[in-house]
């Protein structure tokens, strides 16, 4: 039904061409200067503008994926183009996919532009949603030309190999090298896909073979699938990796590539031009270069300012200190502006410091604050940010922010397990569960989560015997959304988070790539759960059981002490905990977070935060 007027308007453009770009202008004759620099419009015939988005999931953040909608269509390009990742995906659970699906397509039914669907690894994981995908799109791969130019749309996820392992078969292969055939005087060749192939370590199969066909005609590749932004000189072109438009990223900015976009194409004879749309602003296609890239990609995930803990006996607190170490691991002079911001209950000795640390050197710099309250009970952490810069000779500065919290924690301790604790769910054998979740670190909208402890809110304890360490925990719920074969995070779930390694190590540390993740939920019909989440990254013998109760459900967990011994060097002394739910409403719509210490990856993290000493 759409194809008449589509046709109708491009023969009503065919027979208003006009011999030259100014002939559609009537301007009032003047003798003499004129208002304007010249009449040479750029509207030639064949050029036309189009947007690409890329990915919404990998750890979603709401709100943002509808807000590029919504400027795009203030921008109105003729299409819109995709590299992938469209839903948070994982699931067998048809039910759960057909929700994701539909608040997807939700989002693109408000688009004002043809909206083109290419697959990432979110949404074809497995054999249902592959089935699914075809139900909705038809087949994952297709082409189509637009004013002479080809639109290739690739499967990275051919057979679903997982992320980090895309790959295009042969069938795909002969289908790509039968397209170009039969378009091989087109004026040029855009290429769509989800994974970045030519930049992963595991074999692509067929992708090699697809460079060497599109070798020597002109062409551009956009993927997405690393949430950072990378312009690469490849194949005699130019082959782009988008950042985010809405998946996870720490957004620390345009200099290393992470932020959110939408990409605008305007298609010249020469080319295309591609502009990267900021939903803050605009920035050109150069904004990260290889070059670049190739500078600071070593050094920006390194710890350059490290906090050591202080750590109080009790409630209360008068002084302390805590020595802030600086450490420039790079060949580069770096400077670090650092800021503290005093509260109500504490104050520093310092409120600003600008330190200058040479090349592959450290400087230490001693912090005191002073309690102006003798509680910690509701006490806040002090605010302590600022800018860390890297100062090249012949590339840009690179300046990353920085934040966390200084606050001093009280030590608390784990006690040997008065008797046997079985694990199974039931919570007799725990004599009292002293940690709780703490409203300051509840991540809601105002509509999500009511405050009552009934909608969503947890206990745990620790304890240990001769062979494991337990955590146990009694969360209330009083609607439980969960599902098969679903992520603990997109659904109803306990999360624990275990780092096992020495003090020294662990109470510093702000990466939870180190530490032990456990996500467990109830099962669907209320029977028990023992299955744990990406169990072959567990200690061997590791048990966890998830049960259903009146007011919720409870979680037990127990970890042989050997992975603590051994990560200690003999016995175990101490554990970093975090724990944490995920409270689900509304059939998915609401989402909450209520957790016992601040994200150990957030701004709001300090050293020390949920430090356990073995008693």
């Amino acid at each position: 039904m759409k194809v008449v007027p589509t046709l109708c308007i491009l023969i009503l453009m065919a027979c208003c061409k006009s011999r030259d770009n100014s002939a559609s202008i009537r301007i009032e004759p003047m003798e003499g200067p004129v208002p304007y620099s010249n009449l040479e419009f750029n509207n030639k015939e064949d050029n036309f503008q189009f947007a690409i988005v890329t990915d919404r999931t990998g750890g979603h953040r709401p709100g943002v994926f509808m807000d590029g909608i919504r400027k795009l269509n203030l921008l109105r390009p003729e299409f819109v183009m995709s590299v992938g990742d469209l839903i948070e995906g994982y699931t067998e659970d048809t039910v759960e996919l057909n929700r994701q699906w539909k608040e997807f397509t939700g989002f693109i039914d408000s688009l004002k532009s043809p909206f083109f669907y290419v697959p990432g690894n979110h949404d074809i994981t497995n054999k249902v949603q592959e089935e699914k995908w075809y139900a909705l799109f038809g087949r994952p791969y297709y082409h189509f030309v637009y004013r002479d130019v080809l639109f290739l749309c690739l499967n990275s996820e051919d057979g679903y190999p997982g992320a980090g392992r895309g790959r295009i078969r042969d069938e795909q292969f002969e289908w790509i090298k039968k397209t170009l055939e039969e378009n091989r005087n087109v004026r040029w060749t855009l290429v769509f896909m989800h994974q970045p192939l030519w930049a992963q370590e595991s074999d692509p199969e067929r992708w090699p073979d697809v460079e060497a066909l599109l070798q020597g005609r002109p062409h551009t590749v956009f993927a997405g699938h690393l949430h950072s932004y990378t312009r690469y000189a490849r194949n005699n072109t130019k082959y782009y990796v988008l950042a985010t438009t809405g998946g996870g990223s720490r957004l620390r900015g345009t200099q290393v590539g992470e932020f959110d976009h939408i990409v605008w194409v305007t298609m010249t004879d020469e080319g295309p031009l591609v502009a990267n749309l900021l939903l803050e602003g605009i920035w050109s296609d150069d904004v990260v270069t290889r070059e670049m890239r190739e500078f600071f990609g070593p050094i920006v995930n390194r710890r350059v300012v490290e906090v050591s803990p202080i750590m109080t006996d009790g409630d209360r607190f008068s002084q302390g200190s805590t020595r802030i170490r600086i450490r420039n691991d790079s060949d580069v002079p770096m400077e670090v502006s650092l800021r503290l911001l005093p509260n109500e209950w504490f104050m520093p000795n310092v409120f600003e410091r600008l330190i200058k640390v040479a090349p592959n050197s450290v400087e230490d710099f001693n912090l005191t604050l002073r309690g102006t309250s003798s509680s910690l009970a509701n006490a806040k952490p002090l605010a302590f940010s600022g800018t860390i810069t890297y100062r090249h000779e012949t590339l840009p500065s690179v300046t990353l922010d920085y934040s966390q919290g200084i606050f001093p924690e009280k030590r608390q301790y784990i006690r040997k397990a008065a008797k046997a604790i079985e694990v199974d769910g039931s919570l007799s054998d725990w004599n009292n569960l002293p940690f709780e979740d703490n409203p300051d670190y509840l991540e809601s909208d105002p509509f999500s989560h009511t405050g009552k402890k009934e909608d969503g809110s947890f206990r745990f304890g620790v304890a240990y015997d001769d062979q494991y360490l337990y955590f146990a925990a009694s969360v209330t719920d009083d609607e439980i959304l969960v599902s098969r074969n679903n992520r603990p995070t997109n659904q109803d779930a306990f999360h624990l988070f275990v780092d096992g390694r020495p003090e020294a190590v662990s109470a510093v540390n702000i990466v939870t790539g180190q530490a032990l993740y456990f996500g467990l939920s109830p099962s669907p019909d209320g029977s028990t759960n023992n299955s744990l989440y990406q169990a072959d990254r567990l200690p061997e013998g590791t048990k966890a059981v998830t049960v259903k109760t009146e007011s919720g459900y409870s979680t037990e967990i127990a970890i042989p002490l050997s992975h603590f011994n051994e990560l200690q060097d003999g016995t175990w002394k101490t554990v970093r905990v975090n724990a944490s739910i995920t409270d689900f409403d509304r059939d998915y719509r609401h989402k909450s977070i209520l957790a016992w210490k601040p994200d150990w990856r957030g701004n709001n993290n300090y050293a020390g935060s949920g430090m356990l000493y073995r008693r």
